[in-house]
């Protein structure tokens, strides 16, 4: 392939007149064209100036071509040009495409807006730029000129190149806002449907723009929507029904929409119907394709999200941060294209939120003639519709939902396959509900069929079956471990069973399980049913194959519930974890040296391999021991804490703390080569990355004790600069918290001094996490730190009351430490001091310290 640069300078002129030569058939002609827009995309920096003159002329000089793909062809030729900077240095190219638009000639008018269109929406930050002397100035009120043409083609041009313009508020657009809104409202009864599309698109996106000038005219708008959103054109309904989406996220929606709900809703609800060309496209009238494999393509990627390191809350699990992925419509996702049904229930998911119960009586009557009706298609949407609201309208949904969840339960035996999975998502829509009611009323009916569904001869079926019963293993934890061995039968059994796609589906639903019942699943019985398909699997799996990913997860979260049960299956499994660690961190290498030699590795690999050593080390504990002695475990960890991607810096931090809690005399030895990376990785831009730092730094500091003195500078002023920062993440935020805690216990002489610094933000943080063994070793350390230096607290010594008051049940001496912290202020203060200074206190906050403290 060396020898071709010099021939480019004749090439593309030769198949410009080949292009050129009208003679020539037209896929010839719009062939080379393309031919010539790819040598212009590789090697346009290496024409000689004439030639790339003699392009762009006759570009224009053949935009009007009778043949409309020579047209297009042109189009996007100018449009490459043109995105090689050249707008810069072709000034003449704008202001002749605009005074081509003014053509009598229909041809030239419509290449030339097709030229435009393209460079619109390539360009449009440059076209609002003074690097060009800004020519939207002239190009949008021509533009607007054009939405009265006579040709629907021009006109549906015009609309969509001044569409490119709304989202990034382009000044010239902003100038002429009233005229275009004007305009666009001349048009809403166009009876060309790309013209309503785009006009659909425009009221869609001021919506999200420039809603105060909307407003005035919103009911006309919402009127007019409401009969597009009926468009017999699918592209233009699935476009005006993305008006109701983003209405929903503005503040005026719930007065803007509640006059029009009795309208809204029925059309919603018919839109949320399958199409025709779905059905066929879901093969919904096959029943039983279990036996077909899937095709490579039907498998999205999975994305693994990297272990972070979070505290437990008052209020249960960590509240924020968790992803909440059970988007809308996970029911047919193959079709993943974003169509009309999805749309509708997307639509009404999020005005179910904003208007809550408000809702019920515009849907309720609709759904009693939806859910029992005798065509299926109708049936299915009505199961959807009570899915999409079940979040929204709870509280309203409770009293129906004794005689609803039976209803779907029975739905699951439906004979349509798209009933039966629909019914799995939206039961698993009100699982919270299930399992909040006695577990014979609805929890173990439901549980027995979504298991039968699990094996249903159906994938789709399969699929939801098996994503819904990980939800509810969220929602019931422990309330499942009296059905374990029936559980696990079933989904044993689904290994025999499933395609490629579907066991990577069930994977997952197997580590939930492990996550929701946690040691219960460590019994004999229970184990010699997993294990050995895990483990099959596991040794059937070559180390390039990321199916590992999935199943290197769902091992992690079985190590971490089995604990010791796991130690007959640990040795392989740890062996290829650092093996993939190894083979990754030496292909990063050779990558880094010979880059034109190797491929860049898969760094999943190695972040997915750490996070199962990390849950081996929580699970087997001090089991881990022999292994690690037994690897270079240690060497691996030193080169992934200095990995450039941050997330396998992320990983690496959650394993180090996990074997420094495992197995601390192996990390020892390395303390002084990882202390100053883990010091420079308290970065808070990488969020993730610095909260499992720190947190390890915390455990190091319980292991070493006073050898940690050498440390403390190397890390402590980040941390008090993080605690002190706005807008930091509440996990961050309490983890700095408890490692700062920790650093003080061990060192209080060195951290001490800095007291005063951040005690205010460390009681705020911490005084919402449940009593543990980190927030008991993070209040020693305050306490001692205090003795150290009193005065250090005393300005905010209110905020440090709270934080003692946050403790249910403290160990009798950090009682007792308490105890005398409180008293010697008061004594210090004076009795009369004290009694102002406590009259300042919340009164829960006064029993609390009088009851527990007698202060």
């Amino acid at each position: 392939m060396h020898h071709l640069p010099q021939c480019h300078t004749r090439s593309p002129v030769t198949h410009l007149k080949a292009h050129l030569c009208v003679s020539a058939d037209e896929p010839t002609r719009s062939l080379s064209g393309l031919i010539l827009k790819n040598n212009v995309k590789a090697h346009y920096q290496n024409f000689p100036p004439a030639v790339a003159d003699f392009i762009k002329r006759e570009c224009l000089n053949n935009i009007g071509d009778p043949s409309p793909l020579i047209r297009a062809t042109i189009g996007i030729l100018i449009t490459t040009i043109a995105s090689k900077g050249e707008l810069q240095t072709w000034p003449e190219l704008l202001p002749q495409l605009c005074n081509l638009l003014n053509s009598e000639d229909y041809n030239t008018c419509e290449g030339s807006f097709g030229a435009l269109q393209k460079i619109c929406e390539d360009s449009s930050e440059l076209l609002d730029s003074d690097a060009l002397n800004r020519p939207l100035n002239i190009m949008i009120p021509k533009f607007l000129q054009f939405f009265k043409h006579c040709s629907p083609k021009i006109r549906s041009h015009a609309i969509a190149c001044v569409n490119q313009f709304i989202i990034g508020r382009a000044q010239a657009l902003m100038d002429n806002i009233d005229t275009f809104i004007e305009s666009l409202f001349a048009l809403a009864g166009d009876e060309d449907c790309e013209v309503r599309k785009n006009v659909c698109r425009a009221l869609v996106m001021l919506l999200e723009v420039r809603i105060d000038r909307l407003i005035p005219h919103m009911h006309s708008i919402i009127q007019y929507m409401l009969q597009r959103t009926q468009d017999a054109d699918e592209n233009v309904s699935l476009e005006a029904c993305e008006f109701w989406l983003t209405l929903a996220e503005q503040p005026i929606c719930k007065e803007a929409l509640s006059g029009h709900l009795v309208q809204l809703i029925p059309i919603l609800v018919n839109g949320m119907k399958y199409s025709e060309i779905d059905i066929i496209l879901l093969k919904g009238d096959v029943e039983e394709d279990d036996n077909v494999p899937d095709s490579e393509q039907d498998i999205k990627p999975r994305f693994h999200k990297s272990r972070t390191v979070t505290l437990q809350h008052e209020g249960g699990e960590g509240e924020e941060g968790e992803d909440i992925d059970d988007d809308e419509d996970d029911d047919d996702d193959t079709l993943s294209d974003w169509n009309l049904r999805k749309c509708s229930a997307a639509a009404l998911d999020v005005l179910a939120n904003v208007f809550r119960d408000d809702l019920l009586p515009h849907l309720l009557p609709l759904l009693k003639g939806l859910l029992f009706h005798p065509d299926w298609v109708i049936k299915e949407s009505g199961i959807l519709v009570l899915g999409a609201i079940a979040e929204g309208c709870m509280q309203g949904m409770v009293q129906y939902l004794p005689e609803l969840i039976p209803h779907l339960i029975q739905c699951l035996c439906d004979k349509k396959a798209l009933v039966r999975s629909i019914a799995c998502w939206t039961l698993s829509r009100y699982a919270h509900w299930v399992v909040s009611q006695p577990p014979d009323a609805h929890l173990k009916p439901l549980m027995t069929e979504l298991l039968k569904r699990i094996l249903d001869g159906n994938k789709r079926v399969q699929e939801a079956a098996c994503s819904a019963f990980a939800t509810l293993e969220e929602e019931a934890c422990t309330e499942l471990v009296p059905y374990l061995s029936f559980i696990l039968d079933t989904l044993v059994f689904a290994f025999g069973k499933y395609q490629h796609k579907n066991l990577l589906i069930l994977y997952d639903a197997i580590g939930t399980l492990a996550d929701s019942v946690g040691h219960h699943l460590n019994q004999p019985e229970y184990i010699q049913k997993l294990m050995p398909p895990l483990i099959q699997k596991w040794n059937e799996l070559k180390d390039e194959d990321k199916d590992l990913f999935p199943l290197l997860e769902c091992l992690s979260s079985v190590a971490t519930a089995l604990q010791s049960g796991f130690l007959p299956y640990c040795e392989p499994v740890y062996q290829r974890c650092v093996t993939l660690v190894q083979k990754t961190l030496a292909q990063a290498m050779m990558y880094s040296q010979q880059p034109d030699q190797y491929e860049a590795p898969d760094k999943d690999f190695m972040i997915v391999a750490l996070d199962l050593l990390s849950g081996l080390a929580e699970g087997l504990g001090g089991h881990v021991d022999q292994l690690v002695a037994r690897s270079n475990i240690m060497t691996l960890l030193f080169q992934c804490m200095q990995d450039t991607m941050p997330e396998v810096r992320q990983s690496s931090f959650a394993l180090l703390g996990d074997l420094t809690k495992a197995c601390f005399p192996h990390v020892k030895p390395c303390i002084a080569e990882f202390m100053p990376i883990l010091g420079t990785n308290l970065n808070p831009e990488f969020i993730s990355v610095c909260n499992n730092a720190t947190w390890a730094i915390g455990e190091i500091c319980m292991q070493m004790g006073v050898e940690m003195q050498p440390y403390v500078a190397l890390v402590l002023p980040h941390l008090v600069e993080i605690i002190n920062r706005p807008n930091t993440p509440k996990t961050l935020l309490e983890n700095t918290a408890i490692t700062i805690g920790r650093l003080g216990y061990v060192c209080p002489q060195e951290v001490a001094p800095m007291l005063q610094q951040f005690i205010r933000p460390w009681c705020t943080s911490l005084r919402n996490i449940r009593d543990n063994e980190e927030k008991d070793s993070a209040f020693r350390g305050i306490c001692v730190m205090i003795g150290v230096n009193p005065g250090g607290v005393v300005q905010d010594f209110i905020f440090f009351c709270d934080a003692v008051a946050s403790w249910v049940s403290p160990k009798d001496d950090l009682r007792d430490m308490f105890y005398k912290i409180l008293h010697g202020f008061k004594d210090q203060v004076g009795e009369e001091n004290w009694q102002q200074f406590s009259e300042q206190f919340p009164p829960i906050l006064k029993e609390r310290l009088s009851a527990c403290y007698g202060v």
